[in-house]
């Protein structure tokens, strides 16, 4: 979890006891992190068992809601049904997170240089910035 950039947080539909669990765990990302706006992505996997369900897509949805808009997506491992579509999301939210953040800490740098005066190697070197982002799928 240390090293984590994003979770996918992924309960069964078929499970009530799963979805519980999820709390537990955003909030050992949460600690760990010590970051609210973790990217996370809510998965109810398992969506071809319809007639199984114990969590309905109301309370699922209600509970992305309580987190700040997380996003929440059904999914089904055994049809493929939008298995691709989670590690997206996630990972845009990654990306987006890690170019907020360089944004930031660039405009920092900014204020701190001007505070120090003006310097021809660091107007040199300001150009060359760029914003690097990996986003791994393991």
């Amino acid at each position: 979890m240390k090293q984590g950039q994003g979770f996918l947080l992924v309960f069964s539909i078929t499970s009530l006891s799963s979805l519980h669990e999820l709390t537990e765990l955003r909030e050992q990302i949460i600690r760990i992190k010590d970051d609210e706006n973790v990217p996370l992505v809510i998965v109810g996997n398992k969506s071809d068992l319809e007639e199984d369900r114990a969590v309905s897509r109301t309370r699922a949805f209600a509970l992305s809601q309580q987190w700040g808009n997380a996003p929440y997506y059904e999914t089904s491992a055994r049809r493929r049904a939008n298995v691709n579509e989670v590690f997206i999301d996630l990972c845009r939210q990654i990306i987006r997170k890690d170019i907020q953040s360089n944004q930031t800490r660039a405009r920092e740098h900014t204020v701190a240089r001007k505070r120090e005066g003006p310097n021809r190697h660091d107007r040199k070197r300001s150009r060359r910035t760029k914003f690097r982002t990996d986003c791994v799928i393991l």
